[in-house]
């Protein structure tokens, strides 16, 4: 049996088919989202509107302090809860899926990364497969 390896990714994309992403280690946490929101708004001339699913530390009182105070550069929204239809960066996370099924199996974590980071990397490249993530009728209300 394949030994299985895992990663961690948080990532986004905009309707104009921009991608960004953060991949770290551990689980997911209020310095960790705070530390993917300021790479979001960093170097950004417009406020950035964020649409979130309802992970339980998206409503921590340490991010919504952040976002509060920074509330000039980023805003929060959050889907229904169970709706990840709606969510455009589910249909990325499909193209990862499907990215990395078609790549031999990794043998260690450090070939996993470099997989995920390599497809991630295509898909900043390519702004007119990451707009498809908006086709479907679940998301035209963010197209």
């Amino acid at each position: 049996m394949a030994k299985r390896f895992s990663i961690n990714m948080i990532s986004t994309v905009t309707n104009q088919g921009k991608v960004e992403f953060m991949i770290y280690s551990g689980s997911m946490n209020a310095d960790r989202l705070i530390e993917f929101f300021k790479q979001l708004i960093k170097g950004k001339e417009r406020k950035i509107y964020l649409i979130l699913d309802n992970l339980k530390v998206h409503h921590s009182k340490k991010v919504k302090k952040w976002v509060e105070e920074n509330s000039a550069k980023i805003a929060l929204f959050h889907l229904p809860s169970y709706s990840p239809e709606k969510n455009p960066d589910e249909y990325l996370n499909c193209d990862l899926k499907y990215g990395l099924s078609e790549k031999p199996a990794p043998r260690n974590q450090k070939q996993l990364q470099s997989n995920v980071e390599n497809h991630m990397k295509i898909l900043k490249e390519n702004p007119q497969r990451v707009k498809k993530c908006f086709n479907h009728p679940d998301i035209k209300y963010a197209a």
